[in-house]
This record gives C-alpha cells, sequence and structure tokens, in this order.
C-alpha cells in the first residue's frame, strides 16, 4: 500500500528509465518528482503519462527563477498539465510571478529556501549575506509564504522551524535531503530520516537514490513508508 507523503525523486536520465522504474515500483509509491536532470529526456511526457494515464501524483521540481513575465508564463502553461507541484526559487517577486501564472489552477507553488546540497561555507563562495544557514532558511521560508506560495521545500533540519512559522499555517513543507535509517548521504549536507522528517513538520518527504538505486525498488519504498509515523 502506497502512502503519498513519500514522493519517489525519478533521478533516471529519461522517460524510458523513468516508466521502467515506476512499473518496478508498481504501488508502492504514487507520488514522483521529475527534476531538471530528466527534462530533455522526455521528463514532461512522463509527467503526463503518470498522471493522466497511470494515475499517479507529479512533482515538477524545476526550481524556476527569472523575470517576473517569464516566470509567470511558465507556471500558466506548466499549470495546463493538471501537475500537483512545482518549485519556484523562493524570492518573493519570483513566488508572485509564479502564483499570478497558475491562478484558477490546483498547481501548488513550492518555495526552494536554501538547496539542502550546501553549507555556510557555500553561501559565502555564493556571496549570501552572513548568518547562520537556518535563520536564513527560516527568514525565505517566511518571506516566500507571505508572497504567496503553497508551501516551501527545505530541509528537514529546519522543518520544525518552518512550521512553527504563522505564516506555515496550512502551508506544505516538502523536504529533500531525507535519507532511510543506514543509508549514504550522497551529496546532501543537512538530512534526517523518514520518521524525523515527518515528525518535524513535513507533508512529504522525497527520496531518490536510495530507492532507484535499490536492486528491489518497491521492497525499498515500502521500507521508507514503514520508517513515517502513523498518520
Amino acid at each position: 500500500m502506497s502512502d503519498d507523503r513519500l514522493i519517489v525523486a525519478l533521478d533516471v536520465p529519461n522517460v524510458v528509465h523513468g516508466l521502467d522504474l515506476v512499473q518496478r515500483i508498481g504501488d508502492a509509491a504514487s507520488f514522483y518528482k521529475i527534476g531538471l536532470g530528466m527534462l530533455t529526456g522526455g521528463g514532461l511526457a512522463l509527467a503526463n503519462e503518470l498522471k493522466g494515464e497511470l494515475g499517479k501524483r507529479v512533482f515538477l521540481d524545476l526550481k524556476l527563477f527569472d523575470i517576473g513575465a517569464t516566470i509567470e508564463a511558465a507556471a500558466r502553461g506548466i499549470a495546463r498539465y493538471d501537475l500537483d507541484f512545482l518549485t519556484v526559487h523562493g524570492d518573493p517577486q519570483v513566488v508572485r510571478a509564479a502564483c499570478e501564472g497558475k491562478a484558477g489552477t490546483d498547481l501548488k507553488i513550492l518555495a526552494v529556501t536554501v538547496l539542502t546540497s550546501l553549507d555556510r561555507a557555500d553561501l559565502d563562495a555564493n556571496l549570501i549575506k552572513p548568518g547562520d544557514i537556518h535563520d536564513i532558511t527560516l527568514e525565505r521560508a517566511a518571506r516566500a509564504l507571505e508572497a504567496g506560495a503553497d508551501g516551501v521545500i527545505a530541509s528537514p533540519q529546519e522543518a520544525a522551524m518552518i512550521r512553527a512559522l504563522p505564516q506555515a499555517r496550512g502551508r506544505l513543507i516538502v523536504t529533500p535531503g531525507v535519507r532511510p535509517a543506514g543509508a549514504a548521504l550522497g551529496d546532501q549536507k543537512r538530512i534526517a530520516t523518514p520518521h524525523q522528517a515527518v515528525a518535524d513538520g513535513a507533508d512529504h518527504i522525497v527520496v531518490g537514490r536510495p530507492i532507484w538505486q535499490a536492486d528491489d525498488p518497491a521492497a525499498a519504498a515500502r521500507a521508507v513508508i514503514a520508517e513515517l509515523p502513523a498518520r
């Protein structure tokens, strides 16, 4: 039995590999993430097939960032696909434009706060203002939610702080950087287990390599779900 709190990241090269993985997982998962890495490999076609023909939920993780008119047009076009989630960078003007574009549809705009692969040294290299990375993430989340975001993408380590924000009431928190107990960290630096992420306030967790690299992806997905707290 699947649990849509688990979003499986289809971080594979193209639609052929993606469909094969979805078929191997079967009914063990009902929600999938398609990111930039598959966009040129038929990602939108796969999103349509997952949503329209297989009855899955779809999270399009594009992390859009551009001028307002371009973001609005992109969000409007993506909303026509009847997908569930779309990510944009959490800058308020970007969030507002995306919300304008998807107006009148069920598409949820999720704002990226600080990527889970980054730490303070990375922020310094990128000329991001000084300060604790958790505080910066919290501030970006609050500003994005005030701008109209339906939710935020954040490290599991910030989920509890974001959930406590007045602006987060009734909004979504989606956490990548989730690793089942004993799994390799990969390129993630700010992580938590599935149980901890949800206990701390996440509505959905995103898990990729521990599932799609497994010999039995369906069993791996069920094992992640087994770690989640009871609803």
